[in-house]
This record gives structure tokens, C-alpha cells and sequence, in this order.
């Protein structure tokens, strides 16, 4: 049998090669280079063998000593440079390849290549140049027409890039990579329609394909389509179950559409699987902060400053949170390292204005929002914030330009609508304000009901019957409760949803035919209404409110046994007290007023002072020297029918602008109602008296925070009143 030559050897080597059998063709070439240690082709070929099994160091080396022994080899250098690439060595690489293309120009496949490296190392429009002269070369080749699509999309040509995909598909209609690129670059563009149709069509090729999934559900919901991008979403992790990068997408998604819980345990799953991954903490504890959760969501926060200390973002999110929680000094410090560490962050600006407002360092606060606005000049949000700034100063006209700008910005942005509706309607622009008073209902954080039985429109009922239902807070349901009648009259048969405290009370209103507590089981009813959204449905103006009063009316069993508790003794006149409202009120830094500060009030002669205040600021009486004079019963008040049996039995009520005063103004008891400089809305500008209460005056602040001169001219008016009835 004759001898096989080494030529004979190498060509079956190559069969072996060429059909996947590596190990044969391994074995063959080793027997040539031990025969013929410098075969080049048999080092080359092996150094290739070596690549496919994942050994780069030694298909490096035998590739490099074939080079040495026939440098002139293209396949070679082209081969090496593959070689590098895969090992991240990519100025190795494009050396390589370039090498190649010097020995033999007219390689297509080199020059794809030579491309991929470029890319890999951002030389972009020399990566552009490459993949070009590659479909000079092969213009069928539809992975190159993909990858310079790549290239240009990455270097913002996406009208070329979509070109290029497009002719990869033309070429290979079921090119699912080319087809996913092409859905990207359209994405990019902000052609989201067909992008949403280049990914279904993805999906239709590759129902299995997860990243298809998760961007589909990305451009929906750049669309505003949240229902269908969650359900892309959910398709992807029944794919993989395992992905934190598309819980978190889901997360997101789940907030547009209010579903906070679901989203808080998307971000919460996203972190089991990614436990250090800083940005989901800090996104966690947005959305808890946003939720009110304020201690889960510090805890969240921190969690992410822990992992990475020099968090600006984190910072950021940290004040603002603290300012949820009241803590000020706090929120400041963090903001201002916010600040430190990213001098132009504008977000950081706007929530220090927020934390600045709190403390009543008004000007300051407006400073930080215009800071903001210097930085970001579309930032609808510090819009809004200098709206309030400006509000709390009296720059009314200029608050409106604030927040008109706001929404403007952001259409959407129900908080700018509502504060903006709230300054019509302190301005007595009721046409304008009632509507916008209607985006109260969407700003987060809004406590009212969600009912699927519709909305009532003010048209006439003819029997149906209508829910009105309770929102905010007590003295809101006191005021408004006076449209009950009116909806009856309409042909209305009316229930009342309320706080259990109001329950008894709101029975004594005209038409109304049953009045629940909140949470209890409600009858059926085809209509709801929410109290406040009233108004608008009467088309109420100035000269129409509806205000004859009483409106309300005392129990008579529980008037008589004030009465009893109070005394027959009417020697003084009975002032009913009231000098805080809730705590949990934004307002009530400027709404309440120390105790102390009426002290001059407790002064006047003739006149005999008895507590209405209820909570917390009830203890200032045991505490303040001076205030011992105060009759104290309530400690017998169950709840607001109580209260009202309680006003009853007095001359006046003295009030800030709380609860206490709507419900003595709804008694059609006398009443003053304290103001600060800049009131709540119903109160309206300069006037002393008020459409909505016929027996209540107002005394204004006549400058931000000026107490005392309010309680000198109530109590020259107490005093002139006492002095009359003595």
C-alpha cells in the first residue's frame, strides 16, 4: 500500500474540518506537524480548531506561528483577528483584519468583520465604511446589511439604519434579528405605530423571543398603551421568570396605570434577583414614597445610598420623601448633598423649594424654583412649585402664569390643573375654576371613590337614585352637603356616603333619604357623585350658591343635655372656641394659630370661653399659663352631631378655618372664621363676609403671618359685643 503524502494528509484533515469532525481532523493535522513542524496551513488550521473549542490563548499562538511562517496568508490574519475579537482584544483584532484586507481587498467577509471589531470599539463611521465595502463586494449578504444597520442606528443615522434593515428583510423576509433592529431603529425615530408592528411581527416569527416581548411592552407603553405593554411584559417572564430588568419595566408600567401595590411587588421581585442593583432600590422607594409608605420607603432608599454612596438621584428622592414625612431639617441636608454631588440637578432644586415652603422660608423657596427653572426651563413640575411659592406670598396673578405654564408642559399633570382651578376659584372665576377643580381626582395621593356605576352630570334624575359620596375632609362634606337638597329637588333620591363621625348629623339635611358611614355596605343606586364635583354639575356662580341656613340642625335630645352640662348661668356671653384644625392638613402651618396668641381674647371682660378644639392641640390649654380659663368638655364630644348640640348652646364660635367653622356656619350660627393672609379658596379675596355662610364674618391676616393684629380687631369687636350685652 503506498505511503500518503503530506499534501494527501492535510486534505483529509480538511474533510475532517470541514465536516464538523474536529477531533479527526485534529488528530490528522498534529501527525503533519510532527512529520513537518513548520506546515503553516496545518498550525493555521489547527489555531482555527483550538478557537472552536474556546482555547484562545493557544489559537492564538499556533494562528501567530503560521502568520510567522507565511505571512502572506489572508485567511490567516482574517482568522487571528476573529480570534482577538472574541477575546476583547479589538485593536488586535482590526489590525488583523486590516492586514488581510492589505494582502487580498476583496473579502467580504473580512471586511464584516473588520466592521463588527470597529463597532465594538465605537469607531462607528469607520465601521459604517467597512460594512459598505463589504455589499460592494456581496450586496446579498443580508447579516452585513443588518450589521451596518447596527452601526448606523448607534451612530443616530436611523433613516439610513432603517434602510438597511429593510433590505435585509427584502433579502430574508423571516431574518428575525433584522426584523427585532428594524422594530428598535423605528422605536428610536419615535415611529412607535410601526415599530408596535415590526415587534408583533418579530413575535410572530419567534414567539419565544423574550427580548421581542420586553421591548414591545417599552414602545407600548411610550405609547401610552400600559394595559397591552404589562400584558407584553407578563408574555416575557413566562419566558423567563428570572428577569429583573423586565420586572422592573412591568413595575413601571403598573405605576401609569395605578395598580401600586402590583408595582411595588414588581420592584420587590426585581430585587430578589438582583439585590444590589441601586437604581431599582431607589425606584422602590418612589413609589412607596408616592404610596405614603414613608418609613418602607426611607428604608428602600437608603438601601440604594448604602450600595452606592455618591448617589445624587438617591439623594434626591431621600429629601423628597423626608418632606413627606415632615422632617425638613432632614430633607434639606439630603437635598444639599444632592446638590453637592450634582451641582445642575435641577429635581433636587425644586423638592429643596418644596422642603423650604414647609419651614416657611417662602422667598427661599422661591429662589430654589427659579433655580430649577434656570437649569430645566420644561420643567412643569418646578412650575408648579413656584405657583405655590408665589400663592403663599399673594402674587396671585403670577401664580397662574406659573401653573398655566405647568400644565401646558405636561397636559396630564393634574396637580398643576387643580392648583391652578384652586386660584380661579379663590378669585371668584368660578365658570372657569369648577372644571379644573374636577383634575382633583387624579392627583396622586387623592382618597376619593372609584364606582362603576357612572358619574351624574347634573341632568334631571326623574327618580334615579344618586350617591353622593364624602372626599378630603370633614369640613368639605359640611359645606357641601348643602347641594343634597338641590340634587333631591332635581328628582333625586339621595344617599350619603360620609365618615362614621358625620353619620348622625347629615340625617337632619333636607332630601336626604339614608346617610352610611364609610366602609359600611351601600344600598343600590344608578348615579354617584363626589361631594365636591356638586358645584359643577349646578353650574354654581357667586350669586348662586345655595346658602340658607340652617342647613344642619342639632339634635334636640343632645341639645338639651349641653344645655344641662353647660348651666342655666347665661351671665357672660358663651364663645365657642377652635384654634387648629387636623394635623394631617398641608395647610396647617399657616391655617392655625397658636394658643397663646389668644390670649388677648381670654382678657375680655364679660365673656365666658369654652373649647371646641378637638386632637392634639386640646393639650395647649393645660399647658399655657393663662389658658386656664378655657372650659374644657370635650372629652363628652362623640362625634359632630355632639358638636353641633354643643354650638347650640353658644352665643359665638371663634374659629380658624377648619371644621368647626363650616359647621357653625351650616347651623346658621354666628361665627367668625380667623383667615391667614392667604386663605383657603371657598374664602375668597378681601371681603368680610362670605356667600356660602350668611352668618359668618371674616377677619384676614392684613400681612403674611400677622396673628396679632387679627386677634386686636377680635377682640375690640368681642369686647364692643360684651360690653352691649352686659
Amino acid at each position: 500500500m503506498p505511503a500518503v503524502t503530506v499534501q494527501q494528509a492535510f486534505d483529509l484533515a480538511l474533510l475532517h474540518h470541514q465536516a464538523g469532525r474536529l477531533a479527526e481532523a485534529e488528530a490528522v493535522y498534529r501527525q503533519i506537524l510532527a512529520v513537518q513542524p513548520n506546515h503553516a496551513d496545518a498550525l493555521h488550521f489547527l489555531g482555527v480548531i483550538a478557537h472552536q473549542a474556546g482555547r484562545q490563548d493557544l489559537a492564538v499562538e499556533l494562528m501567530s506561528k503560521a502568520i510567522a511562517l507565511n505571512p502572506h496568508n489572508p485567511a490567516a490574519h482574517s482568522n487571528l483577528g476573529g480570534v482577538y475579537r472574541m477575546m476583547g482584544r479589538l485593536q488586535e483584532a482590526v489590525a488583523s483584519y486590516s492586514r488581510a484586507l492589505q494582502l487580498d481587498p476583496n473579502l467580504p467577509a473580512t471586511h464584516n468583520n473588520l466592521g463588527n471589531a470597529l463597532k465594538d470599539q465605537n469607531r462607528l463611521p469607520e465601521a459604517i465604511a467597512a460594512y459598505r465595502r463589504a455589499l460592494q463586494l456581496s450586496p446579498g449578504q443580508v447579516a452585513i446589511h443588518n450589521n451596518l444597520g447596527v452601526a448606523l442606528a448607534r451612530n443616530g443615522e436611523l433613516d439610513a439604519a432603517i434602510g438597511s434593515f429593510r433590505q435585509a428583510i427584502l433579502l430574508q423576509p423571516n431574518y428575525v434579528e433584522a426584523c427585532h433592529n428594524l422594530a428598535a431603529a423605528l422605536r428610536d425615530r419615535g415611529d412607535l405605530h410601526n415599530a408596535i408592528l415590526a415587534y408583533r411581527r418579530v413575535i410572530a416569527l419567534r414567539s419565544d423571543f423574550v427580548e421581542a416581548h420586553n421591548d414591545l411592552g417599552v414602545t407600548l407603553a411610550d405609547a401610552g398603551e400600559f394595559d397591552e405593554a404589562i400584558a407584553a411584559y407578563r408574555l416575557a417572564l413566562q419566558l423567563k421568570p428570572d428577569n429583573a430588568e423586565i420586572y422592573k419595566n412591568l413595575g413601571i408600567a403598573l405605576i401609569e396605570q395605578r395598580q401600586y401595590p402590583e408595582a411595588i411587588a414588581a420592584y420587590r421581585r426585581a430585587l430578589e434577583l438582583q439585590p444590589l442593583h441601586a437604581e431599582m432600590h431607589n425606584s422602590l422607594g418612589a413609589i412607596l414614597s408616592e404610596q405614603g409608605h414613608v418609613d418602607e420607603a426611607l428604608t428602600a432608599i437608603r438601601q440604594a445610598l448604602a450600595i452606592n454612596p455618591e448617589y445624587a438621584e438617591a439623594y434626591n428622592n431621600l429629601g423628597h420623601t423626608l418632606v413627606k414625612g415632615d422632617r425638613t431639617e432632614e430633607a434639606i441636608a439630603a437635598l444639599r448633598r444632592a446638590l453637592d454631588l450634582k451641582p445642575d440637578f435641577a429635581e433636587a432644586y425644586c423638592n429643596l423649594g418644596l422642603a423650604l415652603r414647609m419651614q416657611g422660608r417662602i422667598d427661599d423657596a422661591e429662589t430654589a424654583c427659579r433655580r430649577a427653572l434656570e437649569l430645566k426651563t420644561d420643567y412643569a413640575e418646578a412650575w408648579n412649585a413656584l405657583g405655590n411659592a408665589l400663592v403663599d406670598q399673594g402674587r396671585l396673578s403670577e401664580a397662574i402664569t406659573a401653573y398655566r405654564r405647568a400644565f401646558q408642559l405636561k397636559p396630564s399633570y393634574s396637580d398643576a390643573k387643580f392648583n391652578y382651578a384652586v386660584v380661579q376659584l379663590l378669585v371668584g372665576e368660578f365658570e372657569e375654576g369648577w372644571p379644573l377643580y374636577e383634575s382633583r381626582l387624579n392627583v396622586v395621593g387623592f382618597t376619593g371613590r372609584s364606582f362603576a356605576e357612572p358619574r351624574w352630570d347634573g341632568s334631571r334624575l326623574e327618580g334615579r337614585r344618586v350617591l353622593i359620596h364624602s372626599e378630603q375632609g370633614f369640613g368639605d362634606t359640611i359645606q357641601f352637603i348643602r347641594y343634597a337638597p338641590l340634587v333631591a329637588g332635581w328628582g333625586g333620591d339621595v344617599v350619603v356616603e360620609c365618615p362614621g363621625a358625620l353619620v348622625e348629623l347629615l340625617r337632619s339635611v333636607k332630601g336626604v333619604r339614608e346617610v352610611v358611614a364609610t366602609g359600611n355596605p351601600l344600598p343600590q343606586f344608578d348615579l354617584q357623585v363626589p361631594m365636591l364635583s356638586q358645584p359643577l354639575a349646578f353650574q354654581t356662580t357667586l350669586t348662586s350658591i345655595p346658602n340658607e341656613v340652617p342647613y344642619l340642625f342639632a339634635n334636640p335630645t343632645r341639645r338639651e343635655a349641653w344645655a344641662k352640662r353647660l348651666g342655666i348661668d347665661h351671665t357672660n356671653l358663651r364663645v365657642g372656641l377652635a384654634w387648629a384644625g387636623s394635623p394631617q392638613n398641608r395647610r396647617t402651618q399657616t391655617r392655625d394659630i397658636p394658643l397663646e396668641k389668644l390670649l388677648p381674647l381670654l382678657r375680655v371682660e364679660g365673656v365666658a370661653f369654652f373649647s371646641l378644639q378637638i386632637g392634639p392641640a386640646s393639650n395647649e390649654i393645660t399647658q399655657l399659663p393663662g389658658a386656664s380659663g378655657i372650659i374644657d368638655h370635650t372629652e363628652h364630644i362623640e362625634d359632630f352631631a355632639d358638636t353641633a348640640a354643643f354650638m347650640a348652646e353658644l352665643d359665638l364660635i371663634i374659629s380658624v378655618e377648619t371644621a368647626v367653622a363650616h359647621l357653625a356656619g351650616a347651623l346658621g350660627r354666628p361665627t367668625w372664621t380667623l383667615l391667614p393672609y392667604v386663605p383657603d379658596w371657598r374664602w375668597g379675596l378681601e371681603r368680610e363676609d362670605t356667600p356660602w355662610y350668611p352668618t359668618m364674618r371674616l377677619f384676614r391676616q392684613p400681612a403674611l403671618g400677622d396673628w396679632d393684629a387679627v386677634i386686636e380687631r377680635v377682640a375690640g369687636e368681642l369686647r364692643g359685643w360684651a360690653a352691649g350685652a352686659a
